[in-house]
This record gives C-alpha cells, structure tokens and sequence, in this order.
C-alpha cells in the first residue's frame, strides 16, 4: 500500500463539529474528514503490500468483533480489518437479510444505516481476501447505548482476620481469546475495600480472578486465598496465548491457599503467614498459570527470586519487598514469553519463562545484584516492552534502564525510579522508538522531572525540569500544529495534578504551560489525534465518572466529549480504565469501566464514523504486548509500534502469523 500524508487545517468550524455528539452525525464522507482537519485517502487496491522479511509473530486468530449502536440518526457499524488481510480486502453490510451496500467498502470500517433500527440484524461479508478467508460475521444487533453491558458475579461481603468488615468492587481487567472461538474473554480482578498499598499495614479480603465471556457468560473464579495480600503491587494479570494453541492463558503469583476454578488447592489450605499487621513475610510463594477457558491449574513453580530476607530489598517491613511487575514479550521474535519480577527500589530481579507442553520453562534471568549495583533502583511502577533495537526481539524497557531479549542490560540511564512511562513511535522524523517517563528522585534525574529519550539508546533528547517528583506524565498527538506526539508533565514545583505544567512537541519545544490530565489516552472521535481520559473525581467517594475530552490547542482547554454516567474509574485518584484496548469494532479503542455499583462491565466504543482504515490494533503485537502489561502496577495506556497521528504514513501489513487453527 503507497504511504500516505496527512495534513490539518486548523478550522474552529471543524472543532466544532469534533465536539458535536456522535448521534447528530448522520453521513461521514472524505470531504467532511478533511473538513476537521485529518483527511485520510481511501485505500488504493491496486497497491500490493511490501513482502516482509524476517520473524514473523505469533497473534490471535480474531474474528471481526462486528459492533452496532442505535443513534438519533439511524445505526451505527464498525468491524475488524485484520493483520493479514489484503489491503484491497472490502466489505458488504447486509440488514435483515439483504445487502445495503452497492460496492464493497474498501475505505473504512465503519457504516452509518440511516434506515436501521433497533431491530435490526446485521452481518458484515468480507470480500477480496481470497484463500477460504472471505466469510459472513456472526449476526448482531445494535445496542441500545453506547456500550456493551458485561454483568458480573460480584463476590459477597466478607470480614477480616481483625473483625472488620469490608466489600469488593471491580478493579483491573485484561483480555485474551481464551476458547479460542475468535472473540474476546474479559479477565476481572476483584479488589476488596480493605485492599492495600505496600506501605501501609492492614489485613486484607482475598483477591479474586473472574473470567466472562463478551456476553456475561461466566467462566470461571479463582481465589487467591488468604496469603496473597490485596493491592495494586501484589498482583499482577498476564493473558495471552503463551503455548500457540489458539486460546489463552492467565498467569499470576500465588501461595499456599489459591484455589483453582475446579476446587483444586495450591500448597497448604489451612496455612495462614499473615502477620500481626496484616503483611505476608514468610511461607511458599509460587507462580502458577492457569488454563485461560477452564481456569484450572496447568503447572505451578516457585516464584523466582524468592524473598529471602525482607530487609535485603530496602526495608524491613516489608514494603519494597512486595513490588511486583510483569510483562509479555517475544523474546525469540515470534512466540510471547512471561515475564515476572520483584523489586524496583534497590533490588531488581526479572525472570522470564516459555509454556512448554504445559510446563514452565525458565528462559532467563536478571539480578541486579549480579548484574551491578548500578542497575538498582531504576524501576518504575509500570514497564513498556518493545523491540527498541530493531533486532525483530522484545526488550524490556524497566522505567529507567532496558534490558535486552537475552537478559542483558542494552542500557542504564541512571535517572532512577518513576511513576510512568510511555513508549512508541512518538516523533516519526527520527528512526525507531522513543521513551517519555516522568521521575521521582531528583537527585537521581538531576532536576529532570520527565526525560524524552531514544529508546534504542537511552540518549535523553530533551527533558522538563523539576524540583520534586513528578507524579504523572502524557504523551499525544493532540495538536496537529506539531509534527509527532506532544508530551505533557507537571514541571517545576507544581502538584501532581496541576493543569499547569509543560506541553512539549516531539522536538522539546514548550508549546504551552497549560496541560491536559496526564492520565490515559485514547482514538476516539473520527479523526487521527488522540484524546484524553481521565474523570470527575469525588474525593468524599473516592473515586470519579469516567470522561473523554478533546484538547482544544487554540484555547489550551478540554473540551467534554463523553461523560460516563453510572460508571466509574479505578484505582483513586488515577483515574483508570479498567482496561483500554481494540476490543470492539473498527481500529478505535473501547473503553472498559465498572458500573457504579460493580453489577456489570461497560465497554465503551465511539459512534462517530471515519474515514480512517486501519487494521485492529489488536494484531500489531507492540499494541498487545502493551494491552497485555496496562493494569501492571500504576496503570499505562497502550501504544502501537507506528505513529499514529497528524500526517501519518499508512502501516505496512504486520509481519504476524494466527495462532491455532485456521478458521
């Protein structure tokens, strides 16, 4: 496919009509896209994609995930455009049994039927793929709102070991084919009221890991049990089809009392190491993985490195000892491998396995304490993993220091720890990737309150100055009058969560001391720029309705396009999704958030049409391995391999191969 350019007039008539409501939007064409200022050309079939060279990687054989939602104006459709279809694949919309498209419709993956209604039934065909791969979707039906309902089996109300009672609520989610049917499963952590940080003492409910399919069938429950503490650093979710078979798995730490979804018992049931405060300092720790369709268990080892002394890892009371990550990552170019580690503050030990015949295999492992006492202390809360050399493997990029596909340190920045941290292709004018993370210690970072460096190197291209720890960072491309993706952070000595701050472009230049939330971002409206989700936080409830907005760079504002009424954010005052992901639909990203009350799932997806055609980010494995690793630690969201943006170039087929069986 030729690669294609994109400009952006700054017209306030087009903002106006970015802000307007989804419903009121009855046709989208090429001129109304241009219009708000990010035409895209529709696909030219006559241009064959490039023969890619070397690995190629394992994804998900999906199917076209076909979604409708009632509008004013009639329904809206989107689907899947998948990894390896053609580039000339088109499609037809076919209502109650007929077709309403004339011509395939090879420019987008959206539909707006003016005539559909509520009882509607639609199927997407797909046409030009050739090869057995031209088929009929499922039958669907448009949803009444502007998201899909998932109900939920919330666990009862419990009381703990000190007598005092508490509840549970929905917490972080991931996803993987775990029936390996093509759709999506949603895999839900339930935290209870009592959950934890690491520093703070307290006895906590047990943790409970569910599983659903998209429509509230449930699947499956675990219990972590008694001596798996509750809170954001001690468990850890990876989904992901980790042995090539076509459905997936779920791993995670687990201890003497986690029982499976068959009954089955790890370790000791009557153990209980819980100390005096609510800590758990002693006893077996393992990691276990679990069949992803029948939650039972299918190996379970140790957990490597095990604690050893608590006070060895910065602390005695056992706060630094008890931070956990994880990440998936293909570490031979084209199967996923685990990753689990433990310590970021002083101590840092990652250990990476392969599924194998069901059994874990140990692949690797880096200690700190081997590797040099350089490398300590240079952990975030979160990690992003991508191939940053372009030598076709995943490197982990460990907040401040990357390590390579083989377990060797690629390099140190020695900037230290950090709460956040991004990675992609965020200024498409230099070759590779690039990494924007905010820091915590300034003596470490040298007053750098966030850095934007080449991830290949670690070379720090420009960087926001700071007195104290910078709490969060963003990065963008929310204005389309700079070329890549802006960077936002709260700089100099304002609070965490001050709309004053600094607005970077890609080049380092300070566009503007006002600033978005710097929480999560997402493709939501019609057009290439991404938008920004945070919430309306209530402190006296402690947490916030979920919201969507558009930064508007002519007035250095957000501009309100969706208001989650009745849901909620995770997580406090972050501010999170339960999971952000291309779950639903056209490439856009669907926004998944508990009810108010915890009763059900609610997965978000956009109602305004594009122009824009692009395959599931689903299938570009950078976007997965990242959707795979976004509830790990303070939460991150995801990025794909390429730019995505004002004037970005179309992507290449991925170098992707199914797994499991051809459909």
């Amino acid at each position: 496919m030729a690669h294609r350019s994109m400009c952006s007039p700054k017209s306030p008539a087009g903002r106006a009509w970015k802000a307007a409501p989804a419903a009121a939007v009855a046709t989208f064409t090429a001129a109304a896209l241009a219009f708000t200022g990010v035409p895209f050309a529709a696909a030219d079939p006559g241009q064959p994609t490039p023969a890619v060279s070397g690995p190629t990687r394992q994804v998900e054989n999906l199917d076209r995930a076909p979604v409708a939602v009632l509008t004013d104006q009639g329904v809206t459709l989107g689907w899947r455009m998948l990894g390896l279809d053609k580039d000339s694949v088109g499609f037809h919309v076919i209502r109650d049994g007929v077709q309403i498209t004339d011509e395939p419709i090879r420019s987008s993956t959206t539909y707006v039927d003016p005539a559909g209604t509520a009882a509607s039934k639609y199927v997407i065909k797909t046409v030009g793929n050739g090869n057995g791969q031209d088929k009929l979707s499922a039958e669907f039906s448009p949803l009444a709102q502007n998201y899909l309902p998932i109900k939920l089996d919330k666990p009862a109300d419990g009381v703990s070991k000190d007598g005092k009672p508490y509840t549970y609520t929905a917490n972080d989610s991931t996803v993987a084919d775990l029936d390996g049917d093509g759709a999506y499963e949603i895999i839900q952590l339930w935290n209870p009221s009592n959950a934890q940080d690491n520093s703070k003492s307290g006895y906590t409910g047990n943790v409970y890991v569910d599983a659903y399919k998209m429509d509230g069938t449930k699947l499956w429950r675990i219990d972590l049990g008694r001596n798996i503490r509750a809170g954001a650093h001690y468990t850890q979710m990876l989904a992901y089809d980790f042995d090539g078979d076509g459905k997936g798995e779920v791993a995670f730490k687990t201890a003497d009392g986690t029982t499976d979804a068959a009954g089955t018992v790890i370790g000791d049931a009557a153990a209980d190491y819980r100390t005096s405060a609510g800590y758990i300092l002693s006893g077996p720790e393992y990691l276990t993985v679990f069949n992803g369709a029948s939650g039972t268990i299918m190996d379970t080892v140790p957990y490597d490195p095990p604690r050893g002394s608590v006070a060895a890892w910065g602390d005695s009371y056992g706060n630094r000892v008890d931070r956990f990550l994880a990440g998936v990552a293909y570490l031979d170019g084209e199967h996923p491998s685990l990753m689990f580690s433990r310590g970021y503050y002083t101590r840092t030990v990652l250990v990476t396995y392969d599924l194998v015949n069901g059994k874990l295999v140990k692949r690797w492992k880096f200690d700190s304490d081997v590797a040099g006492a350089e490398y300590k202390g240079q952990g975030n809360h979160n990690l992003s993993v991508a191939d940053v050399d372009q030598d076709g493997k995943d490197e982990f990029v460990f907040g401040s220091m990357t390590i390579d596909d083989d377990g060797t340190p690629l390099y140190n920045t020695k900037l230290g720890h950090g709460d956040a941290i991004h990675t992609g292709d965020l200024d498409p004018s230099r070759p590779g990737l690039e990494t924007f993370a905010v820091h915590e210690s300034m003596s470490a970072s040298g007053n750098r309150g966030a850095t934007f460096r080449d991830a290949a190197t670690g070379e720090v291209l420009w960087s926001i100055p700071a007195v104290k720890d910078t709490g969060r960072g963003a990065t963008g491309d929310i204005d389309p009058r700079f070329p890549g993706s802006e960077s936002w952070a709260v700089g100099g000595d304002a609070a965490w969560n001050s709309p004053v701050g600094f607005l970077m472009s890609a080049k380092g230049e300070r566009i503007a001391d006002k600033i978005p939330a710097a929480n999560f971002m997402a493709w939501w409206d019609g057009d290439l720029l991404r938008e920004v989700v945070d919430h309306d936080f209530n402190a006296e409830a402690g947490m916030g309705v979920p919201t969507i907005s558009k930064w508007n760079w002519e007035t250095e504002t957000s501009d309100r396009l969706l208001t989650a009424t009745g849901a909620r954010t995770n997580n406090h005052t972050k501010g999170n999704p339960s999971l952000q992901a291309d779950l639903l639909g056209d490439w856009r990203e669907e926004l998944v958030f508990p009810s108010a009350d915890s009763t059900e799932l609610r997965v978000y997806t956009t109602t305004s049409p594009t122009e824009v055609r692009l395959r599931t980010l689903m299938h570009d494995p950078m976007y997965r391995t990242a959707v795979a690793r976004e509830t790990v630690g303070y939460n991150q969201p995801p990025h794909p391999s390429f730019f995505i943006g004002q004037g970005m170039q179309t992507p290449a087929m991925p170098a992707v191969f199914y797994a499991g069986n051809a459909k």
